[in-house]
């Protein structure tokens, strides 16, 4: 039987580096399909993906969750502190074909565990319309929609979850 493995890795390394790619290109050609009605153009991916590296993602005020399974990556989960109380979830990714299988929540299940050990007693997140699988994960999980925390251009909906010890 398959099985799901979650570890800490460094934002640079090349499996987080590729999973970066997969889940940015994702989201970013589902925006456009959906605005404009084509995918991301190849060299403004080779920008963002560039821009944004996720050393945000790096100890000691950072985690970045790779999980495997079977041994093979498959998705990713980043948490980083917004003060001392208050981190941030984001980049929470699954590869498509592994969707369905509970890799996502033990995924969000870790970076709550993450940001516990960096001192935080909330995690806050936000995502997009659009992005209906991620939306109905967070609140199955128990968060709940809250009023806007940033002021990010994509951001859409905003979510929120006191942690306990």
């Amino acid at each position: 039987m398959a099985t799901w493995t979650i570890t800490p890795e460094h934002p640079d390394s090349p499996v987080a580096a590729a999973l970066w790619r997969a889940y940015y290109t994702e989201v970013s050609d589902r925006w456009y399909l959906r605005h404009e009605g084509r995918r991301t153009d190849p060299a403004e991916l080779e920008r963002e993906i560039a821009a944004r590296p996720g050393s945000e993602l790096a100890p000691p005020t950072g985690r970045l969750l790779i999980a495997r399974y079977d041994g093979e990556p498959a998705g990713s989960a980043g948490v980083r502190l917004l003060d001392p109380a208050t981190a941030e979830l984001t980049r929470v990714f699954v590869h498509e074909g592994l969707r369905g299988r509970g890799g996502a929540a033990l995924l969000v299940a870790a970076a709550e565990d993450a940001a516990r050990t960096l001192g935080a007693g909330r995690l806050v997140l936000d995502t997009r319309t659009d992005l209906v699988e991620a939306r109905t994960l967070y609140a199955r999980l128990g968060y709940t929609e809250t009023e806007p925390h940033n002021d990010d251009a994509y951001a859409e909906h905003w979510f929120r979850k006191e942690l306990v010890n």
